[in-house]
């Protein structure tokens, strides 16, 4: 029989592990002591003074992801974070609204597509990284958040590479906090510059919806916008101009974010661990044909040394650290009862950090993955970088195709080498923050 949550055991965090990155392995440790359930009471943010329960590990990620998705919302768990700044996409969509947006959406990332997307991916990162040479030092990090954005906004926005990008970047990036905000006048000040932007990009995005709406469906481009505002559900019916707008809001915040976490470690530790370097730029040599050929689909499809790669990149830097849901109907699970009205916190960080799922989880062992270990396949629902079952994020093939460009062409391009002694930081709550940078010297290859 469930026992009631007011049982379940409560932590208390050291708050320096929000500002030094030690809060996903402390808390895999509380789950390794307490159990996959324990609760803690908010000190800043938007849930400041309210207490959350997180879930941690396998199981809980099967309950919230599969069996009993039912009954975590999105919709309660990330719009009291994100507020009605970005309105409503995919991410913050429960039950028939997200599968009727969902079926409208899968056409823009199929096979077919991705075939179509890389090309302008390629220029797009070749365009952005044209100028790392003479500058001879870059912050790793800023300049992949600049080229997944400028890749967001013209593979999947179609927006052309121009200042009006340059200007929608500094817009967008005015309504994600990079920072940790540790009082309630630095959370006002963020929400005000917020509104602020949010005006200015819904002219913005208003205006390029329209002209796709002009254009016929025939000769939309092939990019998600297009595609979208001439999409129509089973009954014939298509999406509002307000419905556009959140998912472009959604797209643009979603589509470049998380894949900016998941580049800049990826090419943090090719510049740091010269072995695995050796070990891709091989693979690369052997399936390309020469330096300057750029990545196909194809050719993407057997890097299985990058993938593997990539994939434990993504497991100790999980661009999202703990999902947010809100319990929607009582539900059982590790002897307790999560009642309605619950804020939950999916711990996908913790669970990758685990030594009952991932040997050494400390340890970058891209290895783990590869045959005959396997480690993510012995343990389902153990490796959740991008969330998992029904609702597994939407673009993660288009993230991991572009990482994989990305990679392709920096390590054949130039060589990097870190500047600063100690690894960055890497800190945050929900998403990832990296206040340091990642500053590296840049040399040309040829």
């Amino acid at each position: 029989m469930s026992q009631p949550l007011s049982a379940a055991p409560v932590a208390q965090f050291d708050p320096m592990l929000f500002l030094t990155g030690g809060l996903p392995s402390a808390m895999a440790s509380i789950a390794q002591q307490s159990g996959p359930l324990f609760r803690y009471v908010m000190r800043y943010g938007p849930d400041a003074q309210r207490e959350i329960v997180f879930l941690v590990g396998p199981e809980a990620n099967k309950l919230v992801f599969n069996t009993e998705r039912e009954s975590f919302s999105h919709e309660r768990g990330w719009t009291p974070i994100i507020g009605d700044t970005m309105g409503k996409g995919l991410l913050n969509m429960d039950a028939a609204e997200w599968a009727r947006h969902r079926k409208m959406w899968n056409p823009a990332f199929t096979q077919s597509y991705m075939e179509s997307y890389l090309p302008l991916i390629w220029r797009v990162i070749a365009a952005q990284t044209a100028t790392w040479a003479e500058r001879g030092e870059v912050d790793i990090y800023q300049e992949s958040r600049d080229i997944t954005f400028a890749v967001a906004a013209t593979a999947l926005a179609g927006i052309a590479p121009s200042e009006e990008v340059q200007r929608l970047r500094a817009l967008f990036y005015l309504l994600i906090p990079h920072q940790m905000m540790a009082s309630e006048a630095a959370y006002e000040e963020y929400e005000r510059k917020a509104r602020q932007a949010k005006a200015e990009l819904d002219t913005t995005l208003l205006r390029l919806i329209a002209e796709r709406r002009a254009a016929p469906a025939s000769a939309a481009p092939h990019d998600v916008l297009g595609m979208i505002v001439h999409a129509r559900d089973d009954q014939g019916m298509g999406l509002t101009d307000e419905e556009v707008l959140g998912h472009l809001y959604i797209l643009l915040v979603a589509g470049h974010e998380t894949t900016t976490t998941l580049g800049a470690w990826a090419l943090y530790y090719l510049a740091t661990l010269p072995e695995q370097r050796a070990r891709v730029e091989a693979e690369l040599s052997a399936l390309l044909e020469d330096d300057t050929s750029p990545l196909t689909v194809q050719a993407a499809r057997g890097l299985k040394v990058l993938e593997n790669f990539i994939k434990e990149t993504g497991r100790l830097h999980a661009p999202v650290l703990n999902v947010p849901r809100g319990v929607v109907r009582d539900v059982a699970f590790a002897g307790y009862t999560i009642p309605a009205g619950t804020q939950v916190r999916l711990a996908l960080s913790a669970c990758h950090r685990l030594p009952t799922v991932f040997a050494r989880p400390e340890a970058f062992d891209p290895d783990r993955f590869a045959p005959p270990r396997e480690e993510e396949r012995r343990t389902p629902y153990g490796l959740v970088t991008f969330g998992g079952g029904p609702r597994l994020c939407i673009g993660v093939n288009f993230a991991n195709i572009e990482v994989k460009a990305l990679v392709a062409h920096v390590l054949r391009t130039y060589t990097l080498e870190a500047t600063m002694d100690q690894p960055p930081l890497d800190l945050g709550f929900i998403t990832t923050i990296i206040p340091t940078g990642m500053p590296m010297r840049v040399t040309p290859r040829r």
